[in-house]
């Protein structure tokens, strides 16, 4: 039993290694179109694409140390993406953020 616990424990360190991996390599071309995008609203998508890539290598961090810690984090993460994205979006469209009434 222990022999089939320590196999699964390097198949899943592995596999995260690899997995951490891979989305470094997306952040590296959402980098890029942030950078050279073509329009603003790429880089908006880009952005919130870089945010979900963050917050998935921060849960791959996690399995790594084993440890739950960065629930948080990763929470946090997504509740700011989410908010910049809306005010990205809204100042892309509008031009303002905070709309104000002149009356």
């Amino acid at each position: 039993m222990e022999q089939a616990l320590e196999s699964a424990r390097f198949f899943v360190e592995i596999a995260t290694i690899i997995s951490i991996f891979g989305i470094s390599f997306s952040v590296i071309l959402l980098l890029y179109r942030v950078v050279f995008g073509p329009s603003n609203p790429d880089r908006i998508m880009a952005v919130d694409g870089l945010g979900v890539n963050v917050m998935g290598l921060a849960g791959l961090i996690a399995i790594l140390l084993v440890t739950n810690h960065l629930n948080d984090v990763i929470l946090l993460i997504g509740i700011l993406l989410f908010i910049g994205t809306i005010a990205l979006t809204k100042f892309e469209e509008k031009g303002v953020i905070i709309d104000r009434d002149m009356d």
